[in-house]
């Protein structure tokens, strides 16, 4: 991905990992009519280690697999592992809408996170912008919040552990490939899923349809996983973190697409908001450029990646 400028592809990254990871989640959202959410996970872990394993081999990776175990991959993995249990419980039993507000404070704790624990300076006008997009992505949730409970707060443990993934992301070592994190993050969460379905859910048979959606959700899953790895491991923090907030955007285009739900004016404005966040020019001092064209928030030294970052 040599010919993407070296300015862009963080953001560029990050829109197009949650893209990847929408297609994802209205698969899933298809198949769990009629499947336990944990079988769905474990099922969409299967496909992805399915579609993911092969690619590894063609892109040359085969003799770095072990890496998948690797202690800093693990760690990352891990708290993905965390974060998708907490928000399938959570979404299970809150409406959408409050479920997906209360993820949209992950880029704030991602900055906060950065800034002390990589020393990135954050200025006042992406923090403004930050807490634009923050506002934009709750005008297009417009959540009731009805029935705060248990469920809330692990919609927000969802958050914060994604955010923990992230910033944990950040110290995996340069030589490690973007790709063998991502299927190092497929095969951790399938067995967490299976381990949490054999403790509290019953097999259900699915039916053709569900295996096809699997299919599908595994194949995007590889990617949003490999392109949100690589979107901070390639550019600052306060510079991608309000791309996250395409999610909201991407949702919108899956309700209109998939579900026939149309945003209202509410909506069309947040949408607009959360756009402008992310477009406007950043508030972060620059760090020193790698030879491979990455950035390190340390200022060290970085191998690119030259097949895939």
């Amino acid at each position: 991905m040599q010919f993407i400028p070296t300015s862009i592809r963080g953001p560029l990254f990050m829109i197009v990992s949650t893209g990847s990871y929408l297609v994802n989640d209205t698969m899933m959202k298809l198949a769990t009519a009629g499947l336990p959410s944990y079988e769905v996970l474990f099922l969409r872990g299967v496909a992805a280690t399915l579609w993911g394993m092969p690619l590894l081999f063609l892109l040359g990776y085969g003799r770095q697999i072990p890496l998948i175990f690797d202690k800093r991959v693990l760690r990352r993995n891990l708290l993905e592992l965390a974060a998708i249990l907490c928000y399938v419980v959570a979404l299970a039993n809150m409406q959408i809408a409050d479920s997906t507000a209360l993820g949209q404070i992950t880029p704030l704790l991602m900055l906060v996170g950065s800034s002390i624990l990589f020393g990135e300076r954050i200025g006042g006008v992406r923090m403004a912008l930050i807490g634009l997009g923050f506002i934009g992505a709750l005008m297009v949730a417009q959540p009731t919040m009805q029935g705060i409970s248990v469920y809330a707060l692990l919609a927000l443990g969802n958050a914060a552990l994604a955010a923990a993934r992230d910033l944990a992301g950040r110290r995996v070592a340069a030589e490690v490939p973007g790709m063998i994190v991502a299927i190092s993050a497929v095969v951790v969460v399938l067995i967490g899923a299976g381990a949490a379905h054999l403790v509290s859910e019953r097999w259900v048979m699915p039916e053709a349809r569900h295996l096809l959606l699997m299919a599908g959700a595994g194949f995007f899953l590889i990617f949003g996983h490999f392109f949100i790895f690589m979107a901070y491991r390639v550019g600052p923090t306060g510079v991608v973190a309000p791309f996250y907030y395409c999610f909201t955007v991407w949702a919108v285009i899956s309700g209109v697409l998939v579900f026939g739900q149309f945003p209202n004016a509410l909506a069309v404005c947040g949408i607009l908001l959360v756009v402008a966040s992310g477009l406007r020019r950043s508030g972060v001092r620059p760090v020193p450029e790698c030879p491979g064209g990455l950035r390190h928030p340390a200022g060290g030294r970085e191998r690119a990646d030259h097949r895939l970052a």
